[in-house]
């Protein structure tokens, strides 16, 4: 299943004895690299100033050695060496932890509903994860499916690898690990935001929730008029020209207007779109950047 990876993404470490299993060094072509039994991790750059973790396998050489075409997985963005370190380090805490828990590998005949399952993690009595060629996650007997909450109790006990498999975890948090536990927190209070305020016991405050941020924000704009495609306007220099509906809807009844933002203005725009100020943002009603918008309109 795709659920957390081998390098997990948070970025804090603390002190635990895992640390001492990490072998830093750096790599034949000058960038920073970290071993943990059989994974490598390096921090490697794209060519534009910015960093990502990168994994590979099974690499017995020295540290002093790696290349970067021994790197074959992309682990997303990092901020700076310190980070890496850190990154590492949990790293090894997770692998750790993952070596004292009694799962077992096998392969079973099941179908499940992305396919037929090609491989089975028993996670423990009852609780099996099942990797297909397309998808995965987590199958739940009766019994354990009856002690996960009702609001996002799946019926026939599947839950998919993609979010779901939060549920699993949070339900049944003993046979996780602390990093996975974080994954787990993460993606129920951005997916399943009121379960994670009854299992929490407290409500989620702004900032703290895509998706509760989401809703707030449109029942707020329900009424103003929000960007939905933008360009850079050939004709006004310095200029974004954009296309708005009421509420940001895109369905084809939608009246839409145009307007022309500043770019320095368009480029501070929230996380859910531009909000356009009528009294500010004049409409506009000018030769288009847009394709065929001209010819749209007649």
């Amino acid at each position: 299943m795709n659920g957390p990876s081998n390098t997990p993404a948070s970025n804090s470490a603390c002190s635990n004895p895992a640390a001492d299993s990490v072998e830093f060094g750096t790599s034949a072509d000058g960038f920073p690299v970290a071993r943990i039994g059989d994974i490598l991790l390096g921090l490697i750059t794209n060519g534009s100033g910015d960093f990502f973790l990168a994994s590979a396998w099974r690499f017995t050489n020295p540290l002093a050695e790696a290349r970067r075409h021994h790197f074959f997985r992309h682990d997303g963005r990092i901020d700076s060496e310190a980070a890496f370190r850190a990154r590492a380090v949990e790293t090894a805490e997770h692998m750790s932890e993952l070596s004292s828990l009694a799962r077992v590998q096998t392969r079973m005949a099941a179908s499940t509903p992305w396919g037929g399952s090609q491989l089975a993690m028993i996670y423990t009595d009852g609780i099996v994860s099942h990797s297909t060629p397309g998808h995965g996650g987590f199958h739940l007997s009766s019994d354990r499916n009856s002690l996960v909450d009702a609001s996002v109790r799946s019926a026939g006990g599947w839950y998919e690898e993609d979010c779901e498999w939060a549920i699993v975890a949070l339900t049944f948090p003993e046979i996780f690990t602390a990093y996975e536990r974080r994954c787990a927190e993460e993606i129920a209070k951005n997916t399943f935001p009121a379960f994670w305020e009854r299992l929490r016991g407290r409500q989620l405050e702004p900032g703290e929730s895509r998706s509760k941020d989401r809703v707030a924000f449109d029942r707020t704009h329900a009424d103003d008029w929000i960007v939905i495609s933008a360009i850079a306007s050939s004709q006004h220099a310095g200029m974004t020209e954009v296309v708005a509906t009421r509420g940001g809807k895109r369905e084809f009844s939608q009246e839409e207007r145009r307007f022309l933002i500043p770019d320095v203005e368009y480029s501070k725009r929230g996380s859910f779109g531009f909000v356009i100020d009528l009294d500010v943002h004049a409409l506009y009603e000018g030769q288009s950047s847009f394709s065929g918008w001209s010819a749209r309109a007649a």
